[in-house]
């Protein structure tokens, strides 16, 4: 994941749409909306593009398997 490759707009409805590399991933509405803006609230750049990387389902779990030549 490289800086800045997430980004998130809210609506005056309260909704929160996140995108990565300019493309439209996720949009949350009521209680996902408002646990995600209190979660990305007053953090740093590097926190908030976790915290979306998370609800999108896009990071590294450290579980994926690697190639192994034969495999």
């Amino acid at each position: 994941m490289t800086a800045s490759s997430f980004s998130y707009r809210t609506t005056k409805h309260g909704d929160v749409f996140i995108d990565h590399h300019g493309t439209h991933v996720v949009t949350l509405r009521g209680s996902a909306a408002e646990r995600f803006l209190a979660r990305v609230t007053g953090v740093d750049d590097d926190a908030a593009q976790m915290a979306m990387a998370k609800v999108t389902g896009n990071f590294k779990r450290g579980n994926e398997r690697r190639s192994s030549g034969g495999r």
